[in-house]
Parts: structure tokens; sequence; C-alpha cells
């Protein structure tokens, strides 16, 4: 599809969108109808949700954080882990008597669930009264879904669709106001074994340069503090453009950028995090001194059965590189438990690696087989039990590099982003490497940046207090 076409499509879209106005207006008795989006899942969804809640207001809906008051009940799901799946399940189920209370209820499900053949099919079967279903590849198309499903008197389900295109300029409704997510490419390439985001997100696509950047500057002019650039793979970024580019230049062309802002990215892929990668970061200060570098498991048998494409020693040597570059550095990162015939001892590879590194944090979750995916079918011997066994030992060494992390940080000085209120009298603050502080403070002081002296670690939780600029 030509990019004339795709302004066309958006166009159409829009026209769609105008009548809808008065079709919901109709629908709900004249009363501008109250439309509830959830999201679960990764930063990414969390975007596609600002586009929906974005056509919403357009078509002339309110947002509530009440389902019970909504007319229109949308959930964009995840498909990463069977949990999340099941979240989703058991929640859709309690919407039944919503629904048999309010028949002019409109329940859509979007999102990474619903590009999967066998999660569309049991939607259908099992939950009569879903009256929409559309996969990650059409949410541009959300007016016209929305107009046939309310107006067709039929459910609806579209998904397994994907031009390969880039729509941009879609309406987009952003949850915060000084914290917020900007895509920068869609889709992975990668394809490891256990995951599923390539089947359901689609091909690696790279927005243009100009287009990123424009949306970057436009949040910096809107008042936004901390901007977190998006991608299944941003090292990746720039691949099938007709331009010569990559994620760094596009990093230190953001880093630019007038303004008094933060710079964050996720996920970057250790295959293919260069070292002009890391020398960006260090000489640009708005760059956040914090890596997430995902490297799930520290034996190289099973990197290799995930198709991760890196070893142990290539991970470390960026490591390595990263942290002698950029001082006082946080990486973070994932880890899978309990891989498909993952052994105990390679597990305590894992672990010896966790040793060597110091994250600052890590995601860790144990092995959960995704339909369509080549893991699901590997012999997997060891018992979910014994690799809760794993966790816990993980877990409880994470927590003491964690605990010491943060005992070496009292009676420093940050300067951080003051992001919400925790309790009564108590704010959370976020460092550039991506550690929260609480602070004595007044609500007032949310959205601003201030400078934080530690004078307290608990474990992992920090606590400190305002001063002046140092």
């Amino acid at each position: 599809m030509s990019e004339v076409n795709i302004e066309k499509e958006l166009k159409r879209q829009e026209e769609i969108t105008d009548m809808l106005k008065d079709i919901l207006l109709l629908r709900y008795d004249n009363r501008q109808p109250l439309a509830f989006v959830h999201t679960y899942g990764c930063q990414q969804n969390v975007a596609d949700s600002e586009k929906i809640k974005g056509m919403l207001i357009n078509m002339g809906c309110a947002l509530t954080e009440d389902k019970n008051e909504a007319d229109i009940i949308i959930f964009n799901t995840c498909a990463v882990r069977e949990h999340a799946e099941d979240r989703v399940f058991g929640n859709v189920g309690q919407l039944k008597q919503l629904k048999r209370k309010k028949p002019s209820l409109l329940i859509a499900l979007c999102g990474c669930m619903m590009e999967q053949q066998h999660i569309a099919e049991k939607i259908y079967k099992s939950y009569p009264y879903v009256g929409l279903v559309f996969g990650t590849h059409v949410i541009h198309k959300f007016p016209e879904l929305l107009y046939n499903a309310v107006t067709g008197g039929k459910r609806l389900i579209e998904r397994g669709y994907d031009d390969g295109q880039i729509y941009e300029g879609i309406p987009m409704r952003r949850d915060g106001s000084f914290k917020g997510w900007l895509s920068i490419m869609y889709g992975c390439d990668n394809f490891c074994t256990y995951c599923i985001v390539p089947h359901v997100r689609g091909r690696e696509r790279s927005r243009l340069p100009e287009d990123v950047l424009g949306e970057a500057r436009s949040m910096v002019n809107a008042g936004f503090k901390d901007i977190t650039l998006l991608g299944q793979n941003v090292n990746s970024y720039g691949k099938g453009l007709d331009i010569q580019t990559d994620f760094a230049s596009l990093l230190k062309s953001a880093a630019e950028i007038d303004g008094d802002f933060w710079l964050r990215f996720m996920t970057s892929h250790p295959k293919d995090a260069s070292k002009r990668l890391i020398d960006v970061m260090a000489e640009n200060n708005k760059i956040c001194n914090h890596l997430h570098l995902p490297f799930q498991s520290g034996s190289n048998r099973v990197l290799k059965q995930m198709n991760r494409r890196y070893t142990r020693e290539k991970y470390l040597e960026i490591v390595e590189y990263a942290k002698s570059r950029i001082p006082d550095l946080s990486i973070t990162s994932d880890v899978i438990v309990g891989f498909p015939g993952e052994t105990y001892e390679e597990f305590c590879e894992t672990l010896d690696l966790i040793r060597e590194v110091k994250f600052t944090s890590l995601f860790t979750f144990i092995y959960s087989p995704r339909v369509g995916t080549p893991a699901a079918k590997f012999p997997d011997p060891i018992t979910h039990a014994e690799k809760a066994k794993w966790m816990d030992e993980l877990l409880k060494l994470q927590e003491q590099i964690a605990a010491e992390r943060c005992a070496g940080m009292v009676g420093k000085t940050y300067r951080v982003l003051v992001e919400e209120q925790a309790r009564e009298g108590v704010l959370n603050a976020r460092t550039q490497n991506n550690i929260i502080v609480e602070l004595k403070a007044e609500p007032e002081l949310i959205g601003t940046f201030q400078y934080a002296k530690v004078t307290e670690a608990r474990n992992w939780i920090l606590r400190g207090d305002i001063i002046k600029e140092p």
C-alpha cells in the first residue's frame, strides 16, 4: 500500500469517526458514551491503547476508570505468558453479568492474544457476549470495526492481516502528562524459540526518523520530562528503510532536541547492542544511565536452544564495555527460569552471571509454553515445582545484590523525577538509573525534577530528602 493510499485510508477512518459520534449518541439515548480501556502486558500495548483512547475521544466518548459504568469495554491483551492470558479469560468471564444487566454494553478484545487463531476461536465459542475482536495489525481501522460492530448486529472478528505498513497520525490520548512512550518501530524478526511476539506483532518495520523526532519534539513541547523509545528490539531500528540510519543515530538526534528531559529506551537485544550505542549513551546527559539488556540464560547451550544468537561471553563483553564508559550504569534484564531441557547446572550458570553483572533489578519468569512456538514442542522433564525452587534461589540472590547496591547509595545525591504519591506525605521519585527513592514531600512536586539525598536503605527501598541543587 503506497503512502497516498495510507493517507486516504486514515482519512476514511476519520470520516467513519465523525459518523460514529451521532450513532453512539443515539445508541446511548443522547448521552455521552463512557469507554473503559484496560491494558495487559508491555509498554507497546500501553502505547497502542493510547491510540485506541484517542480514537474513542474523537468519536465523542469520555473515558472512565470504572468498567461498571462503561458503555464500551475494551481489553488490550498480552500473549507473552500463560498467566497473562488466564487473567484476561478470568476478567472477560466476569463481564457476563454486566452484559446481562446492560444489553447495550459493547465488549471488545484486541491485542496480541487475538492474533492467535486458537484464542480467537475460544473467544467466539465460549464468550458469546464479546461483540468485537481485532488484532494488533488493524488498530488504525478501529473506527470502521466499531462502526460495523454497532450497526451490523453481528459479532465481528478481524485478525490475521498484516500489510506491513506504518500508519502515522492516528489520534492519541496519552495516559501521562510528564512520562510517555514513543514507538520507533514495530514487530520482531528474531524468532526466539520461546517467544510468540513475531507471530502476533509481525515483521520489523521502522518509523522514519523525522516522524519519530517530530513526535519527540511535540512531547517535549507539551511538558514531557521522561520519554521512553519503544521497540521489540530497538537495536534493529532502521532496517528496511530507504535511508541509512540506525538506533544509535536516532538516539543521538533525539538527545539533541532542546529542552530539559530524559530519554530511555527498551528493549535492547544483546546480539545487536553496539559499542557505538554505548558511546552515544555515555556522551549525552539526557540519555539515562540505565540499560535494559535481557540475557534470558547464562548457559550457552540454552541460549542456542532459545535462538538468542549471542553467547554468554558476548553478553559480558557488552556489559564490561558499557560499565567502563558510563559511571554508575544501572543494568536490568529479563531471565527465563526452567527453559525446556535446562538442567540445574545450567541454571547455576545463570546465577553466576547474575553475581558477575550485579543487576539493579531483574524481570524473572518461569518458562511458559506458547502455542505455535518451537520451544512448546521441546522435551521438558523438570517439574514446575522444581523450577519454582530455582526461581526462589534466584530471587534471594538478586535481593541480596539489590540491597547491597541500595546501601551503597546512602549519602549520595541524585537528580530525580518525582512521579507519584506513594502514601500520605510520601512521594515516589525515580533516578536516571531507574531506582525509586521515597521522599517526604507534597503532591505539588509531582512531575518536576528535584535533587534528593539518599538517607536510608531498607533492603532495596531507598528513602531520601529533597535538597537544593548541589
